[in-house]
């Protein structure tokens, strides 16, 4: 199948529920509809401009509220997982993530039980008894385990992992990066807790989830989008196997070097996606249609990088700056922090695509106020506050105060 370029990049959009904009129904049923089709939305607590998977959510649904992907997660029905990244998982797709590796392997955590054995019983009985615990309400203990820099880990953390790695405990909740563990049987049915599916079976299904997150990964994908499934050459052959199986089907774009892999479910909309809506989203950082960093170069003549891990005087744009979709065009970049203190957002950078300008963009205008009012309201924010050195945007984009 080979497709235009347009073709994909409306496709992409439009799978990414972004064709508008913030277009799915509100609550949860909008929520979970994007956790159906992506599979998984990786997680990250920072919350400068908002935490990464409620800004995933934000751009897809209307009015989105955090406290309803929390709701989701306190209620037992998305789980945390590692699926490229940590992300959150629907609980109806547990039993293909047992083959869980953690940070650093089976092999790691089982040593890590086994050398702290007496600590390792000592925390089972209290959660047993007490339900829902965090590292914190247990007393540092010296572990036989090293953290990333060598020094010894605290074996109650050491432990709390690898009894999640082998599926004893699980996590209840977070209180921001705080999380808390109790019995996986306490928290998940019985009947998802007793079906067992084959090792194979979870590879396949996790490859096929990187695909349902993306939409349009090449087969070797990009930025470590299939670490912890397997090693390469077994990759290859479950990759083979999808594709015979026909989940997979592969496409040629214009202009895009190597064969692209389409979800078969999705081949409708790829020969016929939507016309473009002149809608504005910002997006995540680690926003699953970011991941292909080639992709978008090619595709959308757009570099992402993120910056957030460089030094200050290396960054060309900010620490956490989010591109901006208008259309099926990245056009720019926008840098909000959350003044949660004073209940507004301050707009401390924003950077234009070589080429675009906004007010001679048809729609562009009133797209992005539109943007930037619902950004006010998911920030639980009452005023925008722009940087000085942007008083000609302040007033191309003039949005009154909305109530929180």
């Amino acid at each position: 199948m080979k497709v235009t370029a347009e073709a994909a990049r409306r496709f992409l959009v439009a799978r990414h529920f972004l064709a508008p904009a913030r277009a799915l129904g509100g609550g949860r049923d909008g929520v979970l509809e994007v956790f159906r089709r992506f599979g998984s939305i990786q997680f990250d607590p920072v919350a400068v401009a908002g935490r990464n998977h409620d800004l995933v959510l934000h751009a897809r649904v209307a009015g989105y509220e955090p406290a309803w992907c929390d709701e989701l997660y306190e209620g037992n029905e998305i789980f945390e997982a590692t699926n490229k990244a940590l992300s959150f998982v629907p609980v109806s797709e547990f039993p293909w993530f047992r083959h869980v590796w953690g940070r650093k392997g089976p092999r790691f955590h089982a040593a890590a039980l086994a050398g702290n054995a007496a600590v390792a019983e000592h925390v089972l009985e209290r959660i047993r008894a007490e339900g829902p615990l965090s590292a914190r309400d247990f007393e540092r203990e010296s572990g036989v385990t090293k953290n990333w820099f060598g020094l010894p880990e605290n074996a109650v953390r050491s432990v709390l992992e690898a009894y999640t790695v082998a599926g004893v405990v699980g996590l209840a909740r977070r209180e921001g990066s705080l999380r808390y563990y109790d019995l996986l049987e306490r928290l998940l049915p019985p009947e998802l807790l007793a079906r067992e599916v084959p090792e194979r079976e979870q590879l396949l299904h996790k490859l096929l989830s990187r695909y349902r997150a993306h939409g349009l990964l090449g087969r070797g994908g990009a930025g470590g989008t299939f670490d912890r499934i397997a090693n390469p050459p077994e990759r290859n052959e479950l990759r083979k196997e999808l594709v015979e199986r026909g989940s997979l089907v592969p496409v040629e774009v214009e202009g895009v070097r190597g064969k692209r892999l389409v979800v078969a479910d999705e081949i409708g909309l790829l020969e016929g996606p939507p016309a473009v809506s002149p809608s504005v989203a910002f997006i995540a950082p680690f926003d699953a249609l970011l991941w292909d960093t080639a992709l978008l170069a090619s595709l959308f003549d757009f570099e992402h990088v993120w910056e957030g891990f460089f030094p200050a005087a290396k960054r060309r744009w900010g620490y956490y700056v989010l591109p901006i979709l208008f259309g099926d065009r990245f056009v720019g970049r926008i840098e909000p922090r959350i003044d949660r203190e004073h209940g507004r957002v301050e707009v401390l950078g924003l950077w234009w695509e070589d080429g675009f300008v906004p007010r001679s963009a048809d729609g562009f205008v009133d797209a992005m106020r539109g943007a930037l009012r619902a950004y006010l309201r998911f920030a639980g924010a009452a005023d925008l506050v722009w940087a000085s050195q942007l008083a000609a945007e302040r007033r191309l984009f003039r949005v009154d105060p909305v109530d929180r």
